[in-house]
């Protein structure tokens, strides 16, 4: 019995350490002088600011959703990473805040790139394929996240599916040449090692998966406009 509550605790606790960071106030309204979009409940360093107006004027759903985008020094196997905050998991779904770490620098083995390194489509991607993250988690009770978490965390399966889910998230929100851009600067970056690349192979949707995507897209609105 011990033994089974000390496995439970350690399973809520790696869950905990997942979900959780601090509160944050969103009450900061951005306007940037080159774009007339308003970023409502949002909080994005100035860095990144032009590839976050783009990417969230696809996901007008999140227009006033509370968003944190933050720098980090490091994500473990990840440059960017979208959570729900754990304060906010058991609240009314409307109510909840997300966070988008982002890492300064993108290690991959040997290689390092600084985020001013990255081209923009490319970055401007990568926040699109976490935004259709956020999407996924709007949906999703507080128990079902913490489903989420234990299994993101112990399955290489659900791992392929999450990813994958916020691909098409962010294709069927227009975002398809983005996502091709930022695939482009993995899959064809000549110092990435074909360890890494296979594993965004396996784990997210391939360029031709995209464009496939894309092409149902543009058939769906041309079928809508007649």
């Amino acid at each position: 019995m011990i033994l089974r509550e000390s496995k439970l605790t350690l399973l809520f606790a790696l869950v905990f350490l997942f979900l959780y960071y601090p509160t944050t106030g969103y009450n900061l309204n951005i306007k940037n002088n080159d774009s007339s979009m308003i970023l409502v409940n949002k909080i994005v360093p100035e860095a990144i600011l032009k590839e976050v107006q783009i990417a969230l004027s696809h996901y007008p759903e999140l227009r006033e959703t509370p968003i944190e985008f933050k720098f980090k020094k490091k994500i473990r196997k990840s440059f960017m990473q979208a959570q729900p905050k754990f304060s906010g998991l058991f609240v009314d779904k409307k109510n909840r805040s997300y966070l988008i770490n982002i890492s300064e620098s993108f290690h991959i083995e040997n290689e390092e790139f600084e985020i001013s390194e990255i081209p923009s489509e490319v970055l401007t991607g990568w926040i699109g394929h976490e935004l259709g993250h956020v999407m996924d988690y709007q949906e999703r009770s507080g128990f079902n996240l913490l489903s989420f978490g234990i299994k993101y965390l112990t399955s290489s399966g659900f791992i392929k599916e999450a990813e994958r889910a916020a691909d098409t998230f962010a294709v069927n929100h227009g975002m398809g040449d983005y996502i091709l851009a930022t695939k482009d600067f993995i899959l064809n970056h000549a110092h990435l090692s074909k360890l890494y690349k296979d594993r965004i192979k396996r784990l997210y949707l391939s360029p031709d998966e995209i464009l496939m995507l894309v092409e149902k897209l543009a058939l769906s609105e041309s079928d809508n406009k007649l």
